[in-house]
């Protein structure tokens, strides 16, 4: 069983971000696959870069559609990724240096900041998106 299913109510209906949205959605089932398969720390680092190389389109993507049709809050949307990248960034360092990373939190943490982003701050701007005609 999935520790996070694709459903509806994280659709942005923006079918470019929806198909982005659950291939983050996929890289964060895979850790907990590992992890219920005992391989936790195995997969972790895979994950990890997989997720760093993936944000760093999916969010240039967002970030270009935003601009590009004058979203009002961009800055504000911008900082969060690069928060997470950030974030995530220091996990991996912590984790390719042998420091402690424990999977489970790092999982937590990805779940829910996946979760609440898409849930508040990409809903935001699909209505707004939306308004100007784009899915």
């Amino acid at each position: 069983m999935a520790l996070m299913d694709w459903n509806p109510t994280l659709s942005v209906k923006i079918k470019k971000f929806d198909d982005q949205h659950k291939k983050l959605v996929d890289l964060l089932n895979q850790l907990h696959d590992g992890m219920k398969a005992g391989q936790g720390n195995a997969v972790l680092g895979n994950v990890l870069q997989s997720l760093i190389t993936y944000t760093s389109t999916h969010f240039k993507d967002e970030e270009q559609v935003m601009q590009a049709n004058s979203y009002p809050d961009l800055t504000r949307h911008r900082a969060e990724h690069e928060k997470l990248v950030k974030q995530v960034l220091d996990l991996q360092k912590k984790f390719q240096a042998g420091g402690a990373v424990l999977t489970l939190t790092v999982l937590s943490f990805l779940k829910d900041w996946l979760f609440t982003h898409i849930q508040g701050e990409d809903k935001k701007y699909g209505v707004f998106l939306n308004a100007k005609g784009i899915s």
